[in-house]
C-alpha cells in the first residue's frame, strides 16, 4: 500500500463564506474499514473479547492441573495447541483494533492535513468526526460550529510475521535432553518405536550401555508423547548396572544425601549417610546422635545372623509330607543336608531348617549365614541343591516353588518378628538427665510415659506387627538408600520395639531398640554403585572383610540399629515437648503463602 501526502482540498467554498450562510461539510461517500467484516463491528469485538477470555481461562485451568500433577508446562496437547492458536488470533485482532484507536487519536491531534491512501481498488477519502476537538478558530470568527478537520481512518492491518513466529513456538515439540542424533541412532530409534527392535536388547546389540540408554529414552518419549526433561542421563555409569541392578535404564533419579552424627557406638564414631526427600529427618536423627554422644555413647549386641528361604513342596498325602518333615529335622541327617547346601558358596553355611505343614503341603524354612552379602541369591542356590538331593530320596515330592512365603521376604510376618531374619540386633544407651533437658528439651518421666502409651499400648491397640516404635522405617529406608541396600526389605528390617525406662533413681533415661530382622550386605547388588560405595566407605564397611568374613555386614546392621535409636530418641522428645508440628513447619515446608495456594486451587 502506497501512502503519500498531498494538500487538502477545501471543504467550504468562498461563495458560501461570503454569503454568511452556515458552512456545510462536504459529504464524501466513502466506505468504512469495518465494512469489510462479515459481522457488525460491535459483534466482532464481542466475539474476539469472549474468545480471548475463554481461552485464557481454559489455559489457566490446564496449567494448574499440570502443576498439581507435576507435568511439564511445555508438554502441549492438541486442545491446548488449538487454544493457543485462538489466543494468538484474538490478541492480534485486539492489538490491531486498539492500534487503530491510537492512530486516530494521534492524527486528530496533528494539523489539518489529510492522508491520501492509494490501494489496489480506488482512492478513497474517509472523513471522521472527532468530538474531542473543539471548533476551529475560523469557525469561531464566523460564529458557527464547524466539525473538526477530516482525519483519514486507516484500516486495521494484521501483522502476519509475528503470528507465524508465535505458531511455530506453540507447535514446537517437547524438548529432548540428549545429544544430536546420528543417522544410525535415528534408524535404531525408529526401529524401536515401530516394535521391530526390542528395547531390552539395545545393550547387547549396540555394545554401548550409555548409547543404549540414550536411544531408549528418545524412543520412549516418541512412543508415549511425554517428555522426560528433568530425568538426567549423563553422569552415570550404565555399565556398572548391566545384568545386576536395573534393566532398560533411561536415566537415574537424584536423592539428596545428608549426614547425621557423629554417632558414638561401641566406642567408635560414625558419620551416618541418609538419603531422603523428607525434611527434618536428618536433623532429628542428628540431634539424637548428639544426645547419645554427650551421654557416653550407645552399645550394641548382635543376637543372630541368618538369611532364610522357605520352599513349598507337595505330596499326595499329609502323611507323606510329615515323613519328609521328620527326615529334614532329624539331627542325624543335618550333616548331609548341610553338605549339599554349603557347596553352593564358600560363604554359605546352613544353620538350621524349620518346617511347617499345611495339609499335604510342607514348608521348609532354611536359615544360613551369608558372609558380607545380604544373601538372598546365596541361600536360594543352597536350597535348590538340597531340593535336588531330596528329590532323589522322595521322587513323589512335587516342588511347587522355591519360595513359599514362609521365609518371609519383603512382607510383615510374625515368623521374622519371632525367629528373626538377617541380622538380629539390640542397641541401648543411657541418656543423662541434663542431656534430656538441655538437648532433647523434655523430661525423663514424660518420655517414659509417652513411650508406654504410644509405642507399646497404642501399637497394640492398632494390632501392629513388629511396629512398636515411633518411626524406625524412616531411618532404615534412608540408610538403605544411601548404602545400596534393597529398599523393599525395609518392610521386615523396620521391625522394632522401642523401650524407655527411668534409671538411676529416676534421673536418667535408659532407651533401647530391638530389631530382629535387619537385612543388609556390603557386597553385591547396589552396594557396588559409585555413590553407594562411597557411603559404605564413609562408614568403614565397604566390600567384604577378608580377615573376618561377614563382619562388615554385621557392623552395618549395628549402625542401622544405633541410627534408629537416635531417631527414636529425638522424635519421641519432640512429641513429648510439643515441638513436632513446629519443627516440621519450620524445616519441612516451603515458604509459599499457603492461603494463596488454597485460594487459587
Amino acid at each position: 500500500m502506497d501512502v503519500r501526502r498531498r494538500p487538502v482540498k477545501p471543504l467550504y467554498t468562498s461563495k458560501d463564506a461570503s454569503a454568511g450562510e452556515p458552512l456545510k461539510q462536504q459529504q464524501v461517500s466513502s466506505p468504512k474499514a469495518s465494512d469489510a467484516l462479515p459481522l457488525p463491528l460491535y459483534l466482532t469485538n464481542g466475539l474476539f473479547f469472549t474468545m480471548f477470555f475463554s481461552v485464557m481461562y481454559f489455559l489457566l485451568v490446564r496449567w494448574r492441573e499440570k502443576i498439581r500433577n507435576s507435568i511439564p508446562l511445555h508438554v502441549v496437547t492438541l486442545s491446548e495447541l488449538l487454544a493457543m492458536v485462538s489466543l494468538i488470533a484474538s490478541v492480534i485482532y485486539l492489538l490491531g483494533f486498539f492500534g487503530i484507536g491510537f492512530v486516530q487519536s494521534f492524527v486528530s491531534r496533528s494539523n489539518s492535513d489529510s492522508w491520501d491512501i492509494e490501494d489496489e481498488n480506488a482512492e478513497q477519502l474517509i472523513i471522521e468526526e472527532d468530538s474531542r476537538r473543539g471548533p476551529c478558530a475560523a469557525a469561531t470568527t464566523l460564529g458557527c460550529v464547524v466539525p473538526p478537520p477530516p482525519v483519514r481512518k486507516i484500516a486495521p492491518m494484521v501483522p502476519q510475521q509475528p503470528a507465524k513466529v508465535a505458531l511455530s513456538q506453540t507447535e514446537k515439540p517437547a524438548p529432548i535432553i540428549m545429544p544430536a542424533l546420528s543417522e544410525d541412532d535415528e534408524e535404531i530409534i525408529q526401529s524401536v518405536v515401530q516394535g521391530k527392535t526390542p528395547s531390552y536388547s539395545l545393550e547387547s546389540k549396540l555394545g554401548d550401555c550409555m548409547r543404549a540408554a540414550s536411544i531408549r529414552k528418545e524412543a520412549l518419549q516418541r512412543i508415549t508423547g511425554k517428555s522426560l526433561e528433568g530425568l538426567p542421563l549423563e553422569g552415570f555409569d550404565y555399565e556398572s548396572i548391566l545384568g545386576q541392578c536395573c534393566e532398560m535404564p533411561v536415566g537415574y533419579v537424584q536423592i539428596p544425601v545428608g549426614i547425621a552424627g557423629p554417632l558414638l557406638l561401641d566406642g567408635r564414631e560414625y558419620s551416618v549417610p541418609m538419603a531422603t526427600t523428607e525434611g527434618c529427618l536428618v536433623a532429628s536423627t542428628n540431634r539424637g546422635c548428639k544426645a547419645i554422644f554427650v551421654s557416653g555413647g550407645a552399645n550394641s549386641v548382635l543376637l543372630r545372623d541368618g538369611m532364610t528361604r522357605a520352599p513349598v513342596v507337595r505330596f499326595a498325602t499329609a502323611m507323606r509330607a510329615a515323613e519328609l518333615k521328620f527326615f529334614v529335622e532329624d539331627p542325624l541327617n543335618f550333616e548331609t543336608l548341610s553338605l549339599m547346601f554349603n557347596k553352593s558358596s564358600r560363604f554359605a553355611r546352613l544353620q538350621g531348617i524349620q518346617c511347617a505343614i499345611a495339609g499335604k503341603n510342607l514348608y521348609m524354612r532354611f536359615s544360613c549365614s551369608t558372609g558380607d552379602a545380604m544373601g538372598m541369591n546365596m541361600v536360594s542356590k543352597g536350597v535348590q541343591n538340597v531340593l535336588d538331593y531330596l528329590q532323589s530320596e522322595y521322587p513323589d515330592m512335587d516342588v511347587i516353588g522355591i519360595s513359599g512365603n514362609f521365609c518371609s521376604d519383603k512382607k510383615p510376618a510374625a515368623v521374622n518378628w519371632i525367629e528373626g531374619r538377617g541380622k538380629s540386633v539390640v542397641c541401648e544407651a543411657i541418656i543423662k538427665e541434663e542431656v534430656v533437658k538441655k538437648v532433647l528439651k523434655t523430661e525423663v518421666a514424660a518420655l517414659v510415659e509417652l513411650n508406654m502409651l504410644k509405642n507399646l499400648t497404642g501399637s497394640a491397640m492398632a494390632g501392629a506387627l513388629g511396629g512398636f516404635n515411633a518411626h524406625a522405617s524412616n531411618i532404615v529406608s534412608a540408610v538403605y538408600l544411601a548404602t545400596g541396600q534393597d529398599p523393599a526389605q525395609n518392610v521386615e528390617s523396620s521391625h522394632c520395639i522401642t523401650m524407655m525406662e527411668a534409671v538411676n533413681d529416676g534421673k536418667d533415661l535408659h532407651v533401647s531398640v530391638t530389631m530382629p530382622s535387619i537385612e543388609v550386605g556390603t557386597v553385591g547388588g547396589g552396594t557396588q554403585l559409585a555413590s553407594q560405595s562411597a557411603c559404605l566407605n564413609l562408614l568403614g564397611v565397604k566390600g567384604a572383610n577378608r580377615d573376618t568374613p561377614g563382619s562388615n555386614a554385621r557392623l552395618l546392621a549395628t549402625i542401622v540399629a544405633a541410627s534408629v535409636l537416635a531417631g527414636e530418641l529425638s522424635l519421641m522428645s519432640a512429641i513429648s515437648a510439643g515441638q513436632l508440628v513446629k519443627s516440621h513447619m519450620k524445616y519441612n515446608r516451603s515458604i509459599k503463602d499457603i492461603s494463596q495456594v488454597i485460594t487459587s486451587s
